[in-house]
């Protein structure tokens, strides 16, 4: 009987961290309702009801979700501003002419137009 409790009192331990590390580590973008803040702090306080709470609320926030594939590009640097912009094409600066002109200008001292060496 003893180990059956201590067993169980581990097993709400676990959910309640899960819960607690799920809700510190889902971007605050994600949250509907409740703010970020205000799941900790309920998770924290009620123990096993906040954390139950919260796979209940995280389990209908996942059915509103975007796909796996979307998920990612939306968390990936470039992807938050393709979503922002679909039309946006993310350029990494060797395909930038101004910065290729000023990197070539801080390597070579070369000055531009205007400017004096």
């Amino acid at each position: 009987m003893l180990v059956s409790g201590a067993l169980f009192g581990l097993f709400v331990a676990g959910i309640w961290l899960y819960c607690l590390t799920d809700v510190m580590l889902t971007p605050a973008w994600e949250f509907r309702g409740l703010p970020k803040q205000a799941w900790i702090v309920i998770i924290a306080v009620t123990l096993a009801a906040g954390a139950l709470a919260w796979l209940v609320v995280r389990r209908c926030l996942q059915s509103q979700r975007w796909t796996d594939e979307d998920d990612a590009v939306a968390r990936h640097p470039a992807g938050r501003a393709m979503a922002a912009d679909p039309r946006a094409v993310p350029r990494g600066p060797d395909d930038d002419p101004a910065f290729l002109r000023m990197l070539d200008r801080a390597i070579h001292g070369n000055p531009q137009p205007g400017e004096e060496a």
